[in-house]
């Protein structure tokens, strides 16, 4: 069975050179929730435990009272509903789900902060993100990179369980739409990193800040797109109305990405609609004179003999 994996939480999912506008490679983040670590004989331990308890007879829980189940964990603090998903035991997790409405098992998060919520949209289970949001699971919790469920929809292009989460969660939305990972990105930041147009559109129409700077340098979707040489996602954003004008905290607007870049489609669109003034490089230590950009050690060393020449 393939995991969807994120790796070190240390590590940007989209890193760019500020200065050049270079895409410097990044490593995938890693989820491990114990799958690799489980062997069979353990899975069917826990299977069979679950069947001794009988999920499905247990009665509704009346403020936040716990059954045993509920309080069974793995090493990497999954619970039996986090496996259940894992290994896409459907029934299994609907029985525990159904006999935990609004209770805070539900939230339970593993050693990785991820919830059962945030494993169903990795697994690609939209009936059962469902299900989790109808118990009154809550959506907002973020795992250790900082993503909501929604996020991972977004960075994984899951359109199920995107409508499923943006559906369900109508209250929460606004806050989850306005809320950025540990790597600085919002929703819409990863739907454009990750060229999912229909979700750009979604998103937008959902009420996202069309011109939100990433956290990191400043970037908007535009900046973005025009660093990835998305044609069509640039001529999406400057369509709904992206501010051509937005400066990176550089000083870069979108147009001054495109310096360097093959694609001349993208320059000529966004020349035309940058403000005349702005259309110049902002000034940088690169345009500076040898002289001037020579620090006080080099020039200590400016008369340096290498095999008779200076």
């Amino acid at each position: 069975m393939d995991l969807y994996r994120v790796g070190n939480s240390n590590q940007l999912d989209y890193n760019m050179d500020s200065k050049h506008g270079k895409v410097l490679p990044s490593n995938e983040d890693r989820i491990d929730s114990g799958l690799d670590s489980l062997k069979d004989d353990e899975y069917n331990v826990i299977v069979n435990e679950m069947e001794r308890l009988n999920v499905a007879n247990t009665e509704a829980n009346n403020e936040y009272c716990s059954e045993p189940w509920q309080q069974e964990k793995t090493e990497d603090g999954d619970t039996l509903l986090h496996l259940a998903i894992i290994h896409e035991a459907k029934d299994y997790a609907t029985r525990m789900i159904e006999h935990s409405r609004n209770h805070p098992f539900l939230n339970t998060q593993n050693h990785q902060r991820q919830t059962p919520l945030h494993l169903a949209v990795i697994m690609d289970q939209p009936q059962i993100v469902e299900r989790l949001l109808k118990a009154g699971c809550d959506p907002r919790l973020v795992d250790e990179c900082g993503n909501t469920a929604l996020h991972i929809a977004c960075k994984k292009g899951s359109l199920h369980c995107f409508s499923v989460l943006t559906q369900g969660c109508t209250q929460q939305l606004p806050s989850i739409l306005t809320s950025h990972n540990y790597s600085g990105h919002n929703c819409l930041h990863l739907v454009s990193i990750h060229g999912f147009l229909s979700l750009v559109e979604r998103l937008i129409e959902l009420g996202a800040d069309l011109n939100a700077q990433e956290q990191c340098n400043g970037r908007t979707p535009l900046h973005l797109a025009v660093d990835l040489q998305n044609l069509e996602l640039v001529q999406l954003l400057v369509t709904k109305g992206a501010n051509v004008n937005s400066l990176t905290y550089g000083g870069y607007t979108p147009y001054h990405l495109t310096y360097g870049r093959q694609n001349m489609a993208i320059r000529q669109q966004l020349y035309e609609l940058t403000d005349h003034e702005l259309r110049e490089l902002p000034e940088s230590e690169a345009e500076e004179s040898d002289e001037e950009s020579m620090s006080e050690d080099d020039m200590l060393y400016d008369d340096f003999l290498w095999m008779g020449q200076k």
